[in-house]
């Protein structure tokens, strides 16, 4: 699952690379993306980065953010892109990255968007969620550290995954996303990293006002930008 930032300018940053990533894009008429954000390597998250390639080179390369651990297994898992001793053969090319560490807390500008990375707990599994501005992007989470609660509290829209409607051990239920809503006071709250094993009529039904479930091709406003899901 990804999401893509879209500054007022048009710059746009993805969050994550799944798989299909390149389908997702397509369907989501985006051509164009300035950076990347990782939350964590899990497959899910980053198996479509081959799909880089014809943005990376159109651009003249792409910078992609994320935890330093989250990183460096991808230079590992992916060597062919980052090993600088592996050059192409003539007429083919490889994805063009740069890989940029991040410290929770701490703030930055990417591409013009203000990003502020924080810690997550994936049931064991560190990874990272990001404000941006008034909107909180948070998936794969089964706890956040109170350190974290204080950076996103007061935002307007919150997007959180949750996986069933029982406890799951490394993921929010239902209750749990909830109740997060709730804590950090936001106006709208998105559910996304949904199963099937509800439709999408059956959970506006059962969610609380406010909170609903997010679906391909959502577009989120917010505070001078957007998020296409």
């Amino acid at each position: 699952m990804a999401a893509v930032v879209q500054g007022p300018r048009g710059t746009r940053i993805l969050i994550d690379t799944p798989p299909e990533l390149r389908l997702q894009l397509v369907r989501a008429r985006i051509e164009t993306i300035d950076a990347v954000l990782y939350t964590h390597d899990h497959a899910d998250h980053i198996h479509g980065i081959d799909d880089l390639r014809a943005i990376s080179l159109r651009s003249g390369g792409l910078p992609i953010y994320g935890p330093a651990e989250t990183l460096e297994r991808l230079g590992q898992s992916f060597s062919y892109i980052f090993d600088a001793a592996v050059v192409p053969q003539p007429g083919t090319s490889k994805p063009e990255l740069t890989p940029v560490p991040l410290e929770p807390g701490r703030r930055l500008d990417v591409s013009g968007i203000s990003v502020l990375p924080f810690e997550l707990d994936h049931g064991g599994t560190r990874l990272f969620g990001y404000r941006f501005g008034e909107l909180a992007y948070l998936t794969d989470v089964k706890s956040v550290p109170e350190s974290s609660l204080a950076l996103i509290r007061g935002v307007r829209v919150l997007i959180v995954s949750a996986l069933f409607d029982r406890p799951h051990p490394t993921h929010f239920c239902f209750d749990d996303a909830i109740a997060l809503s709730r804590e950090v006071g936001a106006d709208r709250t998105y559910l996304t990293h949904l199963t099937h094993q509800f439709t999408y009529g059956e959970l506006m039904e059962r969610l609380p006002e406010g909170i609903e479930p997010a679906h391909d091709g959502l577009v989120v406003p917010f505070d001078g930008h957007c998020v296409p899901g």
